[in-house]
């Protein structure tokens, strides 16, 4: 898929007003909302006209972004500190997306604890399952429900071109066994999921940014970047803006796997073809 520009998400909204008195769309919830692809995609969504729920570990972040998006497009900001890796944090954050009021879910939170998975603290090994892939599982679920209910809804899981890196070796790539485990879940999670759901008003996305420029390299997840300003790794990587773009446009045409800067959309075709290939051949009967 080529990277898309705009911001046209195929549900007939557009306008230059920055938000200010266009119609309510609904509510948002963004985890890993205060830096990189959760800080754009809520800023994206309340231009919109959404209302967002904004989730993360850094309150002032998440109070800062908050202010803005009130200030630039008038809509209404709630903001929920929280660490996705706590029981309690994550059952807080399940309750408020049950409610029964989000329209648009927006998975992003992650970590990465990079290194080698001999020398991986256990700590750090069961965070990085929680918040990649049972606080996924879990919001998912926890909105999946009223959707349906409701007869529409969004649900975008962020994963990883990792995902896909299997045994290529690390150097240049991270070492990355857990990381690249979880976001192989969440790709196949998602995959599953929105053939489940097809035919349904739901919409299901997984997003696989690849380098992206954000702090995500900057800590491997025990604690957030600090400061109130947001950082970008020395290694660049595409812009966010294009991230939530390429993301945006994928869902106007009803593409559930989004590669961001993907040039040919048959690589990502071919993985349904191939599982079916391995699964045809695998079931047939030795002579």
């Amino acid at each position: 898929m080529s990277t898309a520009h705009g911001t046209e998400d195929g549900t007939g909204h557009g306008g230059g007003d920055g938000g200010k008195g266009r119609a309510r769309r609904g509510t948002a919830l963004v985890t890993g909302a205060s830096s990189g692809i959760g800080a754009a995609y809520a800023a994206r969504l309340a231009a919109q006209g959404w209302d967002t729920v904004l989730v993360a570990r850094r309150a002032q972040r998440l109070e800062d972004l908050a202010g803005r998006l009130r200030a630039e497009t008038g809509t209404a900001v709630d903001v929920v500190v929280a660490d996705l890796s706590d029981p309690g944090d994550l059952a807080r954050v399940a309750e408020r997306a049950a409610a029964g009021d989000i329209g648009f879910l927006l998975n992003n939170a992650g970590i990465n604890g990079y290194g080698p998975f001999a020398e991986l603290e256990p700590e750090l090994l069961v965070k990085i399952l929680n918040v990649n892939v049972l606080a996924v599982t879990a919001l998912t679920r926890a909105v999946v429900t009223g959707m349906l209910e409701r007869g529409g809804g969004t649900v975008v899981n962020v994963a990883s071109q990792l995902a896909f890196a299997g045994n290529l070796p690390p150097h240049p790539l991270p070492e990355r066994a857990v990381y690249a485990g979880t976001k192989g879940l969440v790709v196949t999670f998602t995959r599953t999921l929105a053939a489940e759901l097809a035919g349904t008003p739901l919409r299901i996305q997984v997003l696989c940014p690849g380098l992206t420029a954000t702090e995500f390299h900057l800590s491997r997840g025990v604690a957030p970047v600090p400061g109130r300003e947001q950082a970008v790794h020395e290694d660049g990587g595409m812009p966010v803006e294009q991230v939530v773009d390429a993301s945006l446009a994928a869902l106007a045409e009803g593409r559930v796997v989004c590669v961001p800067g993907l040039a040919d959309p048959a690589l990502v075709d071919g993985l349904s073809a191939a599982e079916l290939a391995i699964r045809t051949s695998a079931a047939r009967p030795r002579a």
